[in-house]
């Protein structure tokens, strides 16, 4: 049986049960383990996971742990530059593009709602979900921790928010998104652009309520849905000027 002493930094430690948050502690192992298996059988998928420490040596995810190593173990750095070390994933999105789980219906309408490009279906497979994400180059946002750990999954993020409105939220802080939101850009129901469209064309399309109090109209150019801006607008502009105005 071999041992190493393992600790955990900052939100690392959501996915640690109580007596081994925010503190060395010891796993034991045998035969021959990586720092990403070390790291997965403590309940951390490798999507969180920005950096490791081997001994104060950077190492990459199938570095082989030997007997009495002491492992650090980071999430994503926002404030320190640490470029000079191994970074574990690809380098970033130069677009912020997501696939969500089919827990996550309401996030995905809210993410939409401030023009990210999000996939979601409510009967997506987890295999589904990962070869799409892989393919595509999307950032899995899940409730489901076992997906995040699939060796296909190179970028992820296990929200941990209950509330659809919080989840949005912290999604924008977790990916430092707010100055990229473009409300109203894309159907809340297939992700498609919405484009300007005159009301002559679309005029007996519209309920007679609709027809005699708006004037202006949009379209989705994928499944024809019609947007104004209704009863609905101030709550959803309040909503999307808060994201944008917070600091994070």
């Amino acid at each position: 049986m071999k041992s190493v002493t393992v600790r955990f930094y900052e939100e690392l430690n959501d996915f640690l049960p109580a007596t081994r948050k925010k503190r060395s502690y010891t796993v034991t192992f045998n035969g021959k383990q990586t720092a990403k298996d070390i790291i997965e059988s403590e309940g951390v998928p490798h999507t969180e996971v920005d950096l490791i420490l081997v001994n104060s040596q950077s190492v990459d995810f199938g570095h082989i742990i030997s007997d009495q190593d002491y492992i650090s173990v980071y999430p994503e750095f926002e404030l320190l530059d640490i470029s000079p070390l191994i970074r574990l994933r690809p380098e970033p999105l130069r677009e912020s593009r997501f696939i969500l789980d089919v827990h996550l219906g309401k996030l995905a309408g809210l993410l939409r709602i401030l023009g990210f490009d999000t996939m979601y279906r409510n009967d997506f497979m987890d295999e589904e979900i990962a070869a799409t994400a892989s393919v595509e180059k999307r950032i899995v946002l899940t409730r489901d921790i076992g997906i995040l750990k699939r060796n296909s999954v190179s970028r992820g993020y296990w929200i941990r928010s209950v509330r659809p409105a919080d989840q949005a939220h912290e999604v924008v802080r977790k990916f430092n998104l707010q100055h990229a939101i473009r409300p109203f850009n894309r159907c809340i129901l297939c992700n498609g652009i919405i484009e300007s469209v005159d009301k002559a064309l679309i005029v007996d399309e519209l309920l007679p309520g609709t027809r005699k109090y708006f004037d202006n109209f949009y379209r989705c150019s994928s499944c024809r849905k019609i947007y104004w801006e209704g009863s609905h607008y101030k709550r959803l502009h309040a909503f999307i000027k808060k994201m944008q105005e917070e600091k994070y």
